[in-house]
């Protein structure tokens, strides 16, 4: 059973283009031998971008929308992040350590608050030394899990806070029937909207067509 009373929402500033070329071709030299795989991604990655008839290098940061960036992101990330968690859990946590990540996107959960004030202190320097860092509005220890709505209702304090990860919005509640705890899901707020909004486009922009058309002829479906 996994005991996690408090939640690491983490956020990372700028990650896509804060990817340092030098320590990224270093992780992939570590698992790649074959140097012409080694010099064509180090040449695309450098390539830059054109705009107009100039053209601008890259000294830093994956192109925005390739395909292989989100592969050398997470390449990236697993030599930075996951495996330093890893070993900080075995040297320093006191008690349960958790953490899920896809992509730049992650949380780590805790059994106890000082093992998360330690490790996001840590993690922060972690990150500097590889030209990232955390973005400070959007990144938050907060009290999470079965004993939350009680502890802060004895505090006299607020509910506990939500967080978001991977579409969702996560957050903390109790069963109608048995008021026991229940981890409650829906979707983000704004993403929903924007996506609502996306569809209606659509839907406007179509809604002339026949029946037939609009739900089995359309390219678009």
């Amino acid at each position: 059973m996994k005991l996690i009373f408090w939640v690491l929402d983490a956020d990372l500033k700028g990650f896509f283009d804060a990817i340092d070329h030098d320590w990224l071709m270093r992780f992939l030299a570590h698992r790649v031998l074959d140097k012409r795989v080694l010099k064509l991604i180090n040449s695309w990655l450098k390539a830059g971008v054109m705009d107009g008839h100039t053209q601008h290098k890259s000294v830093q940061g994956t192109p925005q929308g390739a395909v292989i960036s989100p592969l050398l992101a997470n390449i990236y990330l697993h030599y930075v992040l996951d495996l330093w968690v890893h070993q900080w859990r075995k040297r320093y946590a006191r008690g349960d350590v958790y953490i899920v990540r896809y992509a730049d996107d992650f949380v780590v959960g805790f059994q106890y608050q000082e093992d998360g004030r330690k490790l996001k202190r840590a993690l922060a320097m972690r990150l500097g030394e590889f030209k990232l860092s955390f973005n400070n509005d959007k990144t938050h220890l907060i009290e999470f899990g079965r004993f939350a709505i009680a502890n802060r209702q004895e505090r006299r304090e607020k509910k506990p806070e939500t967080f978001d990860f991977l579409g969702f919005t996560y957050i903390c509640a109790l069963s109608r029937e048995k008021r026991i705890f229940k981890l409650h899901r829906k979707s983000i707020k704004k993403t929903l909207r924007e996506k609502i909004k996306q569809i209606s486009g659509v839907l406007m922009q179509h809604r002339h067509k026949p029946v037939y058309e609009m739900g089995f002829g359309s390219e678009r479906y």
